[in-house]
């Protein structure tokens, strides 16, 4: 086997898109999902509401880099804009069935 065909292709628009694709996953995709965990358990949990959103915005803060690094380990480009993408329908609509904090 020689050299040239055990070393992965790094060139042209296929690795550049995954790349692409990937990184949007992990920088808009993870402050969305980020966003919407902060939003979703600032409604939900079960305490005064200046704790709730502080509470909310810490974990927010662990969402985010885990997002990130998910879509970069993630199968695929594709599979890493759908987990995004699930994960923040999921989260806005607990945030939406949730409503307006009392």
């Amino acid at each position: 086997m020689s050299k040239a065909a055990a070393r992965p292709v790094r060139s042209g628009w296929r690795y550049r898109a995954n790349v692409a694709l990937r990184t949007l996953a992990g920088t808009v995709g993870a402050y969305g999902v980020a966003a919407l965990t902060a939003a979703a358990l600032a409604r939900t949990l079960p305490m005064a509401r200046v704790e709730a959103v502080t509470i909310a915005t810490l974990i927010a803060y662990l969402v985010a880099p885990a997002v990130t690094i998910w879509a970069f380990l993630a199968r695929g480009p594709w599979r890493a804009l759908a987990g995004v993408g699930i994960a923040a329908l999921l989260l806005g609509g607990v945030g939406w069935i949730a409503g307006q904090p009392a």
